[in-house]
């Protein structure tokens, strides 16, 4: 018996979906989600065979909802995304169905899966490359979701103080607290925007707006001052590019 979870703010398409369920045999619907917050309890839960997924709701979107997972399960997303999105999904050789779907594209899309062998590690390897290739088209420049635990917080860039790189993830630091989360500094470095965002170190990517001056350490080495105290080290590149940056 394969296990089903169904994540969408939707009732009517989470309805739909079980509608096209039901002439299938072997498959249980085990949870119902109306948002990326409960898809990640259920997930953890009930450790589903396959999630059908939105991507467009509210708090967190659906690929914010898939980084918080330890293990991401197989997924078809749903989605009103136009035609260049779509195109993307397909050369990621992720399935999708495009609101409004029929029940033999619903099915079509439900058998690539099933016709998948168990060890087939692909879906998961190419669901990786559309996380790390489309996010960046989300909600993340504004904003960025991480999970502590149970916990998920959801940090508006503008009260991120600075990044630090720290082995394969990255700290996230605001005024109390940091912040882990499994990115990378140049997943960074192109997401933020270049206007309030500026790496100075290959470790370190600052808020110019938290930047009070910038002073000498030791011969041609420089540091960044935060208003926070906070030193930041400056590499010899990013000391250049910054003062090209600030105009001095």
């Amino acid at each position: 018996m394969k296990k089903i979870v169904i994540i969408d703010d939707e009732p009517l398409a989470r309805s739909i979906v079980i509608e096209y369920l039901q002439s299938q045999q072997d498959i249980e619907v085990v949870a119902e989600c109306n948002n990326g917050y409960e898809g990640v309890k259920a997930i953890i839960q009930h450790k589903p065979d396959l999630v059908f997924l939105d991507i467009q709701m509210p708090k967190i979107n659906g690929f914010e909802m898939l980084e918080l997972l330890d293990t991401i399960p197989p997924v078809i997303f749903a989605t009103a995304f136009d035609e260049f999105a779509i195109k993307a999904f397909e050369a990621n050789a992720i399935d999708y169905l495009l609101k409004p779907f029929s029940k033999e594209r619903f099915n079509a899309a439900l058998t690539k899966f099933l016709s998948k062998k168990t060890e087939d590690r692909e879906l998961d390897k190419n669901l990786q490359k559309l996380l790390d290739n489309s996010d960046k088209q989300t909600d993340e420049k504004n904003r960025i979701v991480v999970k502590n635990n149970s916990e998920i917080t959801i940090v508006p860039v503008n009260d991120v103080f600075y990044i630090e790189a720290y082995d394969d993830y990255v700290k996230i630091f605001t005024k109390d607290t940091y912040h882990l989360k499994k990115k990378t500094m140049n997943y960074y470095e192109e997401v933020l925007d270049p206007a309030l965002f500026f790496r100075v170190h290959r470790s370190f990517i600052i808020n110019l707006q938290q930047l009070t001056r910038i002073e000498p350490l030791e011969k041609n080495s420089y540091i960044a001052l935060l208003k926070s105290g906070k030193k930041i080290p400056l590499s010899r590149p990013g000391y250049s590019k910054l003062k090209e940056k600030l105009g001095i």
